[in-house]
């Protein structure tokens, strides 16, 4: 495991890893808490559901969902309808991808060599008791809210699991990675005042590049000031008193 790839063997796993592997040929990860025993706490949307926007987007992803195809695993049995919280062994979380491990308290300069978002961050971990103790405290609550792949991911609950760490702006892009990434993309291709800076193809793409790399640097978790540490207890708490207002009105 190193700069060039997070790849990892089962053997080498610890309960308590943020583990993720790749979807639809490199297009996106499917992040969870391997907990031991060969099982693995993630957060999902129903199969074809992933997205959460509720148009034909949703049925093009298929990332989070277990037992996709072929017979339901004999020891998770058919997931394929469930949502929120779940737990799963490790070959059905895995859906024949590779396994990878997440990587905490990165230097900058480690951050941004890996190009692409949604493999490490700056951010630390708690200790492994504590994030297996979120983990199954959410799993029992389902307690991690609605799936939203912009705002409250897979990865987002991963990151929750180690650090302990919400954003607290209404607005935000979300924690994860991959959507920082990919926000980070847009911003530097759309942003206007590239064309000003230079004339060259080859200035303009380290003009580009540049924007790219600032732009997921201080999107991180780890060096954001909008972040506050939440218990997983408050956090259940408060998302049982939303749904009850929900409710209510």
């Amino acid at each position: 495991m190193g700069v060039l790839s997070n790849r990892i063997e089962r053997e080498g796993l610890i309960p308590g890893d943020h583990i993720y592997s790749w979807r639809s040929s490199y297009i996106y990860a499917h992040h969870g808490i391997y907990v031991g025993d060969g099982m693995v706490i993630h957060f999902t949307r129903a199969a074809g559901q992933e997205i959460g926007t509720g148009t034909v987007l949703d049925q093009l992803f298929f990332s989070s969902s277990p037992s996709n195809t072929g017979t339901p695993c004999e020891r998770c049995g058919d997931q394929r309808r469930l949502h929120g919280v779940i737990i799963s062994c490790l070959d059905c979380f895995l859906a024949g991808g590779n396994l990878y491990l997440f990587c905490y308290s990165v230097t900058p300069a480690f951050f941004l060599t890996k190009a692409r978002g949604g493999t490490c961050t700056l951010a630390a971990s708690d200790l492994p008791d504590v994030v297996i103790h979120r983990a199954r405290y959410l799993l029992d609550n389902n307690g991690f809210g609605m799936y939203c792949l912009f705002k409250n991911n897979c990865e987002d609950f991963a990151i929750y699991c180690k650090t302990g760490l919400l954003v607290e702006t209404t607005f935000s892009v979300g924690r994860s990675g991959q959507i920082s990434s990919l926000s980070a993309a847009l911003t530097a291709i759309a942003s206007s005042p590239l064309q000003f800076l230079t004339t060259s193809a080859s200035g303009l793409m380290v003009v580009a590049t540049g924007m790219y790399c600032v732009g997921r640097f201080v999107s991180d978790i780890g060096i954001r000031r909008d972040v506050n540490k939440i218990p997983v207890e408050t956090l259940v708490a408060q998302m049982c008193m939303g749904e009850s207002r929900t409710t209510a009105t």
